[in-house]
């Protein structure tokens, strides 16, 4: 969604307009679930937060910077109602919910085989991503998977970006080495990628 747009729409939710709360929430709701997912790795985790914040962000519209995108307002909410729920919660990894697709096969044969491969790609990306400290792990995650650019996640981490590449880099390398070091995931990460 553009700024402008975002922006416009904003306006209208503000004057309680209920297409466009609607339309924001539909904007935000997926990305957010799974940022929040793969922080937790619990569903049910997941979805309180992303609720809660949907909550947090509509009582408090009026709050919003319009210098700054809503979504990084919105996963900055989300953010810190996880630090909340990690003070309640441990953490454990459910790889089936995320992504979950089908195959796209010819043949049974094939669609198995391909879900065999996501199954052993999302296992040995959530055993990579469980050696990394949390601050990395919430940067990976961001760049990866939000596509968000280094410098949103230097703004909504309030960090150079200078810092927010050495850590990217830094959890990149620790995850390649985490991988190599387990010889059951460095096998299922060369099935993946051979």
């Amino acid at each position: 969604m553009l700024k402008a747009s975002e922006h416009a729409m904003i306006r209208r939710a503000k004057k309680g307009d209920g297409q466009a709360i609607e339309a924001l929430i539909r904007a935000h709701q997926e990305a957010l679930y799974a940022f929040m997912l793969r922080m937790s790795g619990r569903p049910d985790v997941a979805e309180d937060i992303v609720q809660e914040a949907f909550v947090r962000v509509l009582k408090n519209l009026d709050r919003f910077d319009t210098r700054f995108r809503f979504s990084t307002w919105l996963f900055t909410i989300a953010k810190r109602l996880y630090v909340n729920a990690m003070q309640k919660h441990r953490p454990t990894y459910d790889s089936d919910v995320v992504n979950a697709r089908e195959g796209e096969g010819d043949s049974p044969g094939q669609g198995a085989a391909r879900r065999e491969t996501v199954g052993n790609l999302r296992t040995v990306l959530d055993f990579a991503l469980r050696e990394l400290a949390p601050l990395q792990r919430e940067i990976i995650l961001l760049f990866h998977q939000q596509n968000w650019p280094i410098t949103e996640i230097a703004v909504y981490l309030e960090m150079p970006e200078g810092t927010v590449k050495s850590h990217l880099h830094r959890a990149r390398k620790r995850m390649k080495k985490a991988i190599e070091a387990c010889d059951e995931m460095h096998r299922h990460a060369q099935e993946v990628w051979a």
